[in-house]
């Protein structure tokens, strides 16, 4: 045997006795993975949850995430009647004119009808009123008051007799006649007298609303 035959070969993979290149290294200066940010608690990394952006409030579990644009809610069921504006309320019209001139005739025929019932009013006030100082007896105390005063004993005189029923109701209807002539004519004439001034003043200003 030769000497080459006593040392053992080198065993290798590779046929032909070429051998592989060693692996290279791991380089220890290689970037890791980025931590965690500071300040996401554990409860959101355990869930799996997406850290808020900066500005925006955490999202409560199950609670929907705010649409971008859309208002938050108010509590107390005060998100839709807050927003609610009510209607202007119209504004009241206003039309000032000027009474410049009056007709005497449709003053004339006012006035006529006013007195007259101011003249029926005054005759039924005169017989309402006799009536009753007659049930209560006021026209008994008077004559008796002043037959006292006179010294003379008896009924010698009544109040009745000088002013009897007929007689009030005669001398009321006689002042409303007097009254009707009197405040017709004073009416034209006080329609006449304004038309007159009317003219060199402007007249009465009158201020109209559609209140």
């Amino acid at each position: 045997m030769s000497n080459s035959d006593s040392y053992p070969k080198p065993s290798s993979g590779v046929s032909g006795g070429v051998r592989q290149p060693a692996a290279a290294p791991r380089v220890s200066g290689a970037p890791s993975r980025p931590q965690q940010r500071p300040g996401v608690s554990g409860a959101a990394a355990g869930t799996g949850q997406r850290p808020p952006a900066p500005g925006q409030r955490p999202t409560v579990p199950g609670q929907r995430p705010a649409v971008p644009g859309q208002r938050p809610a108010q509590p107390g069921g005060q998100g839709t009647t807050g927003l609610i504006k009510p209607a202007p309320k119209a504004k009241v019209r206003r039309a000032r004119l000027l009474v410049s001139k009056v007709d005497p005739w449709s003053v004339l025929k006012m006035a006529f009808l006013l007195s007259v019932a101011l003249g029926i009013v005054t005759v039924v006030a005169a017989i309402v009123l006799w009536t009753v100082l007659d049930l209560t007896g006021i026209f008994d105390q008077v004559d008796s008051l002043l037959g006292t005063l006179a010294g003379s004993e008896g009924g010698g005189f009544e109040l009745k007799k000088v002013a009897s029923l007929g007689q009030v109701a005669s001398f009321a209807t006689i002042i409303a006649v007097i009254n009707v002539v009197l405040l017709t004519a004073l009416s034209m004439l006080s329609a006449v007298l304004y038309n007159i001034a009317a003219t060199l003043v402007g007249g009465i200003g009158v201020t109209l609303t559609d209140d």
